[in-house]
């Protein structure tokens, strides 16, 4: 059986942690690469016997890249403090491990909020790789990049994705201000062309191309904060151009 190494980001995630360690705990090792959290995150993790780097965080890509630095096993799994890994996605992950058909594979996320995954706010996202054959690019959204074929598992992640109202929206504020940084550096403007129809259009495909509609109210909620999201973004990009932040 070959090796796995699962890596987790941290800050402040006490509340989270342990039933993630806990949907792991089949891993060779799990390192967890902390944001200098204050809380008992690191204590938590400890208590794991997890390999446990801290490091001040400047973004997503780096850290992870950091933490790839000290996996010793041929393949490694990165999950949220968040996340759980279930039964069933564990004998997918091996198996696939050991199939040595592709050099990386997505795992399918449904959204949780408001006591419910939303399947029709499913994202597929690279987690499982080879460590030889990957690394992260790009700092708010960051990218894994993978030599290789990439092939989809099909057993959900559990992820707990937002943690009430406010820190949903806290989260997109947060992340708009990193995208529009990344924007104004790539030399993009922002236009009231921008403000009004890119909301509209992700809202648009959130809720009706995607099929958010089927998810009922909080398909409805989680369509409308991600329009508001990016009317955020393109709002502190034009601050931004006007040197005001």
């Amino acid at each position: 059986m070959k090796k796995l190494s699962v890596i987790i980001p941290t800050y402040n995630e006490e509340a989270y942690l342990k039933n993630a360690l806990l949907s792991v705990s089949f891993a060779d090792e799990i390192i967890v690469i902390d944001s200098l959290s204050t809380d008992k995150t690191v204590e938590i993790a400890e208590a794991f016997g997890c390999k446990i780097l801290s490091r001040k965080f400047d973004n997503f890509s780096n850290q992870k890249n950091h933490a790839l630095q000290y996996a010793t096993g041929e393949w490694v799994l990165f999950i949220d403090g968040d996340e759980r890994i279930t039964y069933k996605l564990k004998q997918e992950i091996l198996e696939a491990m050991d199939s040595g058909k592709h050099a990386g594979y997505k795992l399918n996320f449904p959204h949780f909020y408001m006591n419910r995954f939303l399947y029709h706010h499913s994202d597929h996202v690279t987690r499982l790789v080879l460590r030889e054959k990957c690394r992260f690019e790009g700092s708010v959204h960051e990218k894994l990049i993978v030599e290789g074929s990439v092939g989809k598992l099909k057993n959900p992640v559990l992820h707990f994705t937002y943690k009430g109202l406010m820190h949903y929206i806290s989260k997109k504020d947060s992340y708009a201000w990193f995208q529009a940084e990344q924007l104004l550096n790539k030399g993009k403007k922002a236009t009231y062309f921008h403000i009004a129809f890119k909301p509209f259009y992700r809202f648009f495909s959130s809720y009706v191309l995607r099929g958010g509609f089927l998810d009922g109210i909080p398909g409805l909620a989680v369509a409308s904060i991600n329009a508001y999201g990016v009317f955020s973004r393109y709002v502190k990009l034009m601050l931004l151009q006007k040197g005001i932040r």
